[in-house]
């Protein structure tokens, strides 16, 4: 493969002027791949970026915890189409708010039950919105700050196991009609209560035995030993209406040396490019990894085809900036400068992106731990210039 230095230069200049102080990147075609580490672990820091580091991968966790539901699909343990409360009791009596806005006493019966493919969709009619703000000062944001649950950034922790979470999670309406509108990250959650009571063991268990191991993903999981641990990157962030960005500290080595009381299916997940790389590998191969099939092609068409309304589509605002989404990833519904529609993939809040383009047979990931990569152009420029 001729390696053209066009990405190498345009990240290691943003590493140069502060922007981030290292990444990762992963380039591949078939089986031409790569790698590219560049700068350090932490600003001012003396530890290189290397391939094999480990990152938290944050919202990279939900297509993985689709694919692990489609392999539950296919074993028969659940169904796209069955209500959530058959291994969900917790969840049989919610009502839905009348008014998005209004008391939590003012409520309407739903019009159908949720289901395990509202859970994917993120079109269960709870979840993270754009407007007025990602959290408005609502009774039914509030009152969910109030119960701990976390339902947005998943720092600080919630220090609920699954068994409470999902129980305090019911004492909630609904946000909206189940099916309605496409409504962000707590689709996710739930559904990691779910897949771990349908195979009847921790969700850490079911996303190893099912994915990890067959991909050989070794380092991928909810936490790492703490020698392994203390060489995860610092974590940057500037905030909202500061001029500077600053460490956060509340996602340190500490944190992730030991299994979490409640394991994230919305961002609780660690790995690394090359790790990473096999799980996108088998989507783009249609369910197989090295000669075994872990998916059918009809699970992969599933999970990377779009499955919104026109409506719901630009109702999602910013957080899919007019693409579609699928089975727990966002895919493109119409053409743009870099590529045809049908490319799929998402990013992490820390500062993680992943796409697949099949018709390009092309995967692209970037692993850095700066939120702000996200939304300085250093995301947009690493997609575009992934296929030169």
């Amino acid at each position: 493969m001729v390696v053209s230095m066009t990405l190498h230069e345009a990240m290691a200049a943003r590493v140069e002027r502060g922007e981030f102080p290292g990444i990762v990147t992963l380039v591949a075609r078939g089986d031409q791949v790569r790698v590219d580490a560049i700068g350090t672990t932490a600003l001012g820091g003396d530890v290189p970026m290397r391939r094999d580091t480990v990152f938290r991968i944050a919202s990279l966790t939900k297509p993985v915890l689709a694919a692990a539901t489609m392999i539950l699909v296919e074993d028969d343990l659940i169904d796209l189409e069955e209500p959530v409360h058959r291994l969900l009791p917790e969840l049989a009596g919610q009502r839905v708010l009348a008014r998005i806005d209004g008391p939590l006493d003012d409520t309407v019966a739903p019009h159908r039950p949720v289901t395990v493919e509202d859970l994917l969709t993120f079109r269960m009619g709870f979840g993270l919105i754009t407007e007025p703000s990602f959290d408005p000062p609502w009774p039914i944001n509030q009152r969910a700050n109030e119960l701990g649950l976390v339902l947005g950034p998943p720092d600080p922790r919630t220090p609920h196991g699954p068994d409470e979470w999902i129980r305090r999670f019911g004492t909630l309406p609904l946000m909206r009609q189940p099916g309605e509108q496409w409504q962000y990250n707590a689709g996710t959650l739930v559904l990691g209560v779910l897949l771990a009571r349908a195979a009847g063991k921790p969700l850490g268990d079911v996303l190893r035995e099912r994915l990890f191991e067959p991909l050989g993903m070794r380092e991928t999981g909810f936490w790492l030993p703490a020698t392994r641990a203390r060489e995860l990157p610092s974590y940057y962030l500037t905030e909202p209406g500061a001029g500077t960005m600053t460490e956060r500290t509340d996602t340190g080595p500490e944190i992730w040396s030991k299994p979490p009381v409640f394991p994230s299916g919305s961002g609780g997940l660690i790995s690394t490019v090359d790790e990473y790389h096999a799980f996108a590998r088998m989507l783009l191969d249609r369910g197989v990894h090295g000669g075994t099939r872990l998916l059918s092609e009809q699970s992969v068409e599933l999970m990377t085809s779009n499955r919104l309304t026109p409506a719901q589509v630009e109702s999602a605002g910013v957080l899919l900036g007019g693409a579609g989404w699928g089975l727990g990833m966002a895919v493109t519904v119409t053409a743009d400068a870099t590529s045809g529609p049908g490319r799929y993939g998402w990013s992490g809040g820390y500062g993680t992106t992943w796409f697949n383009d099949p018709h390009e047979g092309l995967t692209a990931i970037a692993f850095t731990q700066v939120s702000d990569f996200l939304w300085s152009g250093a995301q947009q420029e690493f997609e575009r210039l992934a296929y030169l």
